[in-house]
């Protein structure tokens, strides 16, 4: 991957857990395990300004913990109301034991 970004380790990724990232000049980010697949999409709901990482996983959805709306973790997808817009997906490897999107533009 071209301009490769390390989010985390993947050992620190646990099914039903997700992980918030950081990283200067991209949104927040949330990373996620889903039947042993890395995942990985903004972390800030669409329809309001939720952390989703400390929302409740289930499999592979994420319920917002402010309205209850929840999003498919595997494509962002709305899954529930109130949200409407999707959540942005980003496409995630794992490269020497790190989880890894390539940077945004």
């Amino acid at each position: 991957m071209k301009n490769v970004l390390r989010l985390c380790a993947e050992s620190e990724v646990i099914e039903g857990v997700p992980v918030s990232v950081e990283i200067e000049g991209i949104p927040p980010l949330a990373v996620y395990r889903v039947d042993d697949e890395i995942y990985v999409t903004n972390r800030t709901c669409t329809h309001g300004d939720a952390d989703l990482t400390e929302g409740f996983q289930e499999g592979d959805l994420i319920e917002c913990p402010f309205h209850g709306g929840s999003f498919s973790i595997k494509t962002g997808g709305v899954v529930n109301l109130p949200c409407s817009v999707p959540l942005k997906t980003y496409s995630a490897q794992v490269v020497d034991g790190f989880v890894c999107i390539e940077k945004p533009e």
